[in-house]
């Protein structure tokens, strides 16, 4: 007879006892879905998908921290914090830069208490075209410090949070460029990028397990600033490929968030949540 252990005892081995018992939950769903008396940390929030989080995690009850690099977000912030009652306020860090952003993170713990919720969403597309034809590599150190060395930046830091407080949700912004190749357009260190987030997520899902959970939401094409670059001739190729026929809107990515960083998700690490239109389903 073979010994193989479990994957539960290698684990408990590496990092320590996993929970044993489920956590009491709500038995309202409603419930489950409220995020009241918890604090949210939401990189790259000054605009887009960043910023409709932050709004809808403060609209379910939490309390806000709102990160921006070159565009300013302290009004916006003011304005959530108005609107929904809660606490929002707006810090600026450049996230390819890991003191700026351990600083950043210990700041907000300093201001809110603790962080229950981080979404490491910053990011930059590829604009250059094909690789090949790159004469330089700032381009693709750009794309590669913030979209995944700053993912990391922000895990690293948040997890010290979540290791010692016993619980946490860390949430990435991946994409679905991380699971196909898209065309028309040539991006492939961004595409690299986004895979190699999908799989640093997993990974520290099995790290975390005694402490957080770790999840990844893969956009499709949103309409955002992000892709204003983008000519409409390349956006109406881009809608052949894609099975609803149009581009999507932050508010129809706003629950998966919600879901990831709610009690609703407490058996839920290590998983992605493609919302795409369904570009990746043929």
């Amino acid at each position: 007879m073979t010994n193989n252990p479990s994957i539960t005892s290698h684990i408990n081995a590496a990092v320590g006892p996993l929970p044993t018992k489920a956590p009491k939950l709500a038995s309202n769903v409603l419930d489950l879905f409220s995020l009241k008396g918890k604090v949210a940390s939401i990189t790259g929030s000054s605009a887009g998908i960043g910023l409709a989080v932050a709004e809808a995690y403060a609209q379910a009850g939490a309390d806000v921290a709102i990160w921006y690099n070159s565009q300013p977000a302290k009004e916006k912030a003011d304005k959530i914090a108005k609107t929904y009652g809660v606490r929002c306020r707006a810090y600026k860090c450049n996230v390819s830069d890991q003191q700026d952003v351990e600083t950043t993170v210990a700041q907000i713990e300093a201001d809110f208490g603790t962080i229950d919720i981080f979404v490491a969403n910053a990011g930059v597309p590829w604009t250059e075209g094909e690789s090949v034809e790159i004469d330089n590599f700032d381009s693709w150190k750009k794309v590669i410090d913030l979209d995944l060395s700053g993912a990391y930046y922000c895990a690293h830091a948040a997890g010290k949070i979540f290791k010692k407080n016993g619980k946490g949700s860390m949430i990435f912004t991946a994409s679905m460029s991380g699971h196909i190749v898209n065309i028309p357009q040539f991006q492939a260190p961004y595409n690299a990028a986004k895979a190699a987030v999908l799989h640093l997520s997993k990974s520290l899902a099995i790290e975390w397990a005694p402490f957080a959970r770790v999840n990844t939401i893969s956009p499709g094409y949103i309409v955002t600033e992000i892709s204003d670059f983008v000519s409409d001739d390349i956006k109406s190729k881009w809608w052949q490929f894609i099975p609803l026929g149009r581009e999507g809107v932050t508010q129809e990515l706003v629950g998966a968030y919600l879901y990831f960083a709610s009690d609703a998700s407490t058996y839920t690490t290590g998983s992605d949540l493609i919302v795409d239109g369904g570009y990746c389903a043929p």
